[in-house]
């Protein structure tokens, strides 16, 4: 047994020394039930430090210029901002009450924040911190995705089950598409092409067209020895390739890999508890995937499809957010 054991160790090694990410990133983790960020190396895989933050962090995004972390505290009503280089939080920007996911323009400002308890996107400007608007949407938003070009956000709605379409110009909504039950997560292609909304409740994702604003695929999930109302797609991330696209499946367990040309699912990928959302390094060699009940991330090699780590966090990892240098 111990020359097994052995072995084991021998081959992890030579896996990290061969296909190990090339640069160093710096990964951060929201701790939903820990109050506090979990930041990890990228490279060496270990635990850098923990950040106290407010209550009940969940959506957390890096700015453009990498020089803070926006963190949606859901039970303090805010957005704080965290300066990376101090590791301290810093200010804390306007939202509506229980502030839940974030996203910001590809020009690095605005920041356009889902506020799950009053219906409303609010959108920030980062320099001023001044509200430029309160865009009202469905029941309980949730998901927001800003496509490529910077002209169209979408904002999905739990209860309403919708994926709303806004004019980045003028604030206005200009599409409602109808989705699977309770949406949470909308991503957009890097061709910006098309929209990949996950349905928690519905078990499936939807695949938008962005520019006729239809479905034209709704995959759905057929994990072998998991209960179908286990299966609860979250995060989604798709390679900037467009060739695969990786989904959380929440207490199901499982990272799907689904082949992002055919829609076809490829494979499973066993994680820990209730996996919550996903983020790929700026070389896309690594996937973390946060999962929140067994207070872990695992962390998945995306060329082999192989999960080859699992990094102990704080209670209840939920957000993931990667630096670009």
């Amino acid at each position: 047994m111990k020359t097994l054991s052995l072995l084991a160790v021998l081959v992890t090694a030579l896996f990290f020394c061969g296909t190990g990410s090339a640069d160093a990133y710096t990964v951060y983790v929201s701790n939903e039930k820990g109050n506090s960020l979990t930041v990890i190396d990228s490279e060496t895989l270990q635990v850098l430090t923990t950040i106290p933050v407010g209550q009940r962090p969940r959506g957390i995004v890096l700015t453009k210029d990498g020089k803070q972390v926006l963190i949606c505290a859901s039970d303090d009503d805010t957005v704080q901002v965290l300066d990376v280089a101090s590791r301290e939080i810093v200010a804390d920007l306007p939202s509506g009450p229980d502030p839940e996911l974030l996203n910001i323009h590809p020009s690095g400002s605005p920041v356009y924040i889902a506020n799950e308890d009053d219906n409303l996107l609010t959108i920030v400007d980062l320099e001023t911190t001044k509200v430029l608007a309160e865009v009202p949407v469905g029941v309980e938003p949730e998901g927001v995705g800003v496509s490529p070009d910077g002209k169209t956000v979408v904002v999905t709605s739990e209860t309403t089950n919708m994926a709303h379409f806004i004019d980045t110009e003028t604030f206005e909504i200009t599409d409602n598409v109808l989705v699977g039950a309770r949406p949470r997560f909308a991503e957009f292609t890097a061709d910006g092409k098309r929209l990949w909304v996950s349905s928690e409740v519905a078990g499936t994702v939807s695949v938008i067209d962005t520019t006729t604003r239809e479905v034209v695929k709704v995959i759905k999930f057929d994990v072998p020895g998991v209960q179908d109302i286990y299966v609860q797609p979250v995060g989604v991330r798709v390679t900037k390739d467009g060739t695969k696209a990786f989904v959380a499946l929440g207490p199901a367990n499982r990272v799907a890999v689904i082949d992002a040309k055919t829609y076809e699912v490829e494979d499973y990928l066993l994680v820990g508890k209730r996996v919550w959302q996903l983020a790929f390094t700026p070389d896309q060699k690594l996937l973390f995937a946060t999962n929140g009940n067994s207070n872990d991330v695992s962390v998945i090699d995306v060329p082999s499809q192989k999960v080859v780590k699992s990094i102990p966090t704080g209670t209840a990892p939920w957000g993931v957010t990667i630096s670009q240098d």
